[in-house]
C-alpha cells in the first residue's frame, strides 16, 4: 500500500511537472524577449546625464519621451492619432508629454474592452545642481512597461488573441499631482480617447483595469530577511474575488517563486497611503479597478545615489515575467 500511494504521488508530481514546463514553454518566445543586458541597458539610459533625472519640461524629459516613442514603434503598438506623444500641461508653465499606444485584443476582431497599463517616467531632474536619476523611481517601471508591451505583442504574434485591447501609458508629470494620469482621465471623460482600430471614443465603461507599475527594481526593502526576490502588489480588492489569488497562482505555475505580499509590508495604515500615491489613484477615485506592482520605497528613493548600479536586474526580470503571466491571465 506504501508503494502504491508512492507512486500515485510520484505520478502526479511528474503530471504536474509536465503541465508546469508545457506553459511556460507555451510563453518561451516571449520570455526570450528580455534578458540582463537589455534591461541594463535602457535602466542606463534612463538614468544617463542624457535624460538629466526627466524633469517634465525639461530637455532630458524630452529624450526619454523620444526614446519610448522608438520603443514604442518598435514594437508594433498603434498610434492614438498621428502620434504616440499626447500633450499635457503640468502646471508652473510646464508642458510633458503622456507617450501611448494600444496593443489589439486581436488582429482580426476588434475588442470593446481595455486594460491600462502604466508606469510614469518623469522624475526630480536636476536640484541644485545635482542629479537626481532616479532609477528605481521610475526608470525600473517605465522599462518594465516597454518590455511587457514587447512580450504581450510576441504572443499576439505567434497567434494568441485576448479579449481585451491593452493601452500602455508613459505617464509624464506624476510628480506635479498626477497631471500625466488626469490628462488622460479627461480625455476618456470627453470623449478624446479614440480607439486606433475602430475610431470610436473608448468610454469609461468599456475600461476593466488600471495597472500601474511605480518602483520595481530594487531589492533594498525585502518582505523578509534574507530573501531578495519579493513583489508588492496592491489593489486587489478591487479585483472579482474569482481574480485575487491570480497572482499567486502564475506565482506558482511558472515557477518564478517569488516573495509577495498583497499588503504594504503587513501594515493596513501604509497599505491605504501607498495604493493612493501613484498614478492608479486617479482611476481608483473614478471608480476603475486598479492594482499597482512595486518593490517599495527604500533608502535611494528620491536621492542622488538612485542610480542603474542599484538596480538588481535578475530580480528586475523576474517580476517583469511575474506581471506578464499575471496580465496575460487576466486579458
Amino acid at each position: 500500500m506504501t508503494t502504491l500511494v508512492a507512486l500515485i504521488m510520484f505520478s502526479a508530481g511528474q503530471t504536474a511537472a509536465h503541465a508546469q514546463n508545457y506553459m511556460t514553454q507555451m510563453h518561451q518566445p516571449a520570455r526570450n524577449t528580455v534578458y540582463e543586458s537589455k534591461l541594463r541597458h535602457q535602466v542606463a539610459f534612463l538614468s544617463d546625464t542624457i535624460c538629466g533625472g526627466r524633469a517634465t519640461g525639461t530637455r532630458g524629459n524630452v529624450e526619454a519621451a523620444c526614446w519610448l516613442q522608438r520603443e514604442f514603434s518598435k514594437i508594433g503598438l498603434l498610434k492614438f492619432g498621428d502620434s504616440y506623444a499626447k500633450r499635457i500641461y503640468a502646471g508652473q508653465g510646464k508642458i510633458g508629454r503622456n507617450i501611448m499606444g494600444m496593443l489589439p485584443g486581436s488582429n482580426h476582431f476588434p475588442k470593446k474592452q481595455y486594460v491600462i497599463v502604466g508606469a510614469h517616467f518623469d522624475h526630480l531632474g536636476e536640484l541644485d545642481g545635482r542629479l537626481y536619476p532616479g532609477a528605481d523611481a521610475n526608470a525600473s517601471g517605465t522599462v518594465a512597461l516597454v518590455n511587457l508591451a514587447k512580450m504581450l505583442s510576441t504572443t499576439r504574434m505567434i497567434g494568441k488573441s485576448h479579449d481585451s485591447n491593452v493601452i500602455f501609458v508613459a505617464f509624464d508629470g506624476r510628480e506635479h499631482d498626477l497631471a500625466g494620469s488626469r490628462a488622460l482621465w479627461r480625455m476618456i471623460e470627453n470623449g478624446e480617447l479614440l480607439d486606433p482600430q475602430t475610431g470610436n471614443p473608448i468610454t469609461r465603461k468599456q475600461i476593466a483595469l488600471m495597472v500601474n507599475i511605480d518602483q520595481i527594481g530594487s531589492t533594498m526593502s525585502p518582505l523578509k530577511s534574507g530573501r531578495e526576490d519579493y513583489i508588492i502588489m496592491l489593489g486587489t480588492e478591487s479585483l472579482k474575488p474569482i481574480k485575487r489569488d491570480l497572482l499567486d497562482a502564475c506565482n506558482r505555475m511558472f515557477a518564478i517563486d517569488m516573495d509577495i505580499d498583497l499588503t504594504y509590508y503587513g501594515s493596513e495604515n501604509f497599505t491605504k497611503v501607498f495604493y493612493r500615491l501613484s498614478d492608479q489613484r486617479v482611476f481608483v477615485e473614478n471608480g476603475i479597478p486598479a492594482v499597482l506592482f512595486t518593490s517599495g520605497i527604500t533608502m535611494n528613493t528620491n536621492k542622488t545615489r538612485d542610480n542603474a548600479e542599484s538596480i538588481n536586474l535578475e530580480i528586475l526580470r523576474k517580476r517583469i515575467y511575474l506581471i506578464y503571466h499575471w496580465l496575460d491571465k487576466m486579458l
